[in-house]
């Protein structure tokens, strides 16, 4: 059976609306995925620059983390890359708001969050720990990469016995966040 110019050209037709759509869902999606992903990193920016004003914890240097609950839904919903795009711009993008640059805080800050990433990262690719158990282990990395920034950076090897109550301070921590992370998960779940 041979096909007429007319049925050719409404096959075309039929085929070049098919793509368009498929080509519009793409850029849809990305763009949703985008825009979620700069609302995230604005989000993370104002509640890592309102917990700094805040005296949560009784001990110097230690922070609940909420920006990591950020880090970690980013982690679970479009994966690891997402995540550290997300961490480091929103550390480069405080220090700069905070005016405090390349100092000592935004070296502590960066090394912190780059071993906090580095630890979430390698215990979910394990896929036997959940969300809270990986959190737990950001919240350890976050403060082994502060304590050796600061010895390095401060030349006081003393801050080492600063460890035992940083290792119990990041499973409190890192709980609280875990579960932050895993009930915002399921929020957003729901509404996606």
């Amino acid at each position: 059976m041979r096909q007429t110019k007319k049925e050719r050209t409404f096959l075309f037709c039929l085929l070049a609306m098919r793509l368009s759509d498929t080509i519009t869902s793409v850029i849809s999606m990305r763009t949703k995925r985008l825009t979620l992903l700069a609302i995230m990193l604005a989000i993370s920016i104002v509640l890592s620059i309102v917990e700094s004003m805040l005296p949560v914890i009784p001990v110097p240097g230690v922070k609940l983390g909420l920006a990591n609950v950020v880090t970690l839904l980013i982690m679970f919903i479009y994966g690891e890359k997402d995540a550290f795009m997300i961490l480091f711009l929103r550390i480069v993008l405080v220090g700069l708001l905070r005016g405090n640059i390349f100092s000592v805080t935004f070296f502590l800050s960066l090394s912190g969050g780059m071993m906090a990433y580095l630890m979430m990262f390698l215990f979910k690719q394990l896929k036997v720990f959940s969300m809270v158990g990986i959190s737990i282990m950001g919240a350890f990395g976050h403060s082994v990469g502060q304590i050796v920034m600061a010895i390095f950076l401060i030349e006081r090897a003393e801050l080492i016995f600063y460890f035992p109550y940083i290792l119990v301070l990041s499973v409190i921590t890192g709980v609280i966040t875990g579960l932050l992370a895993l009930r915002s998960l399921q929020i957003m779940k729901k509404a996606v």
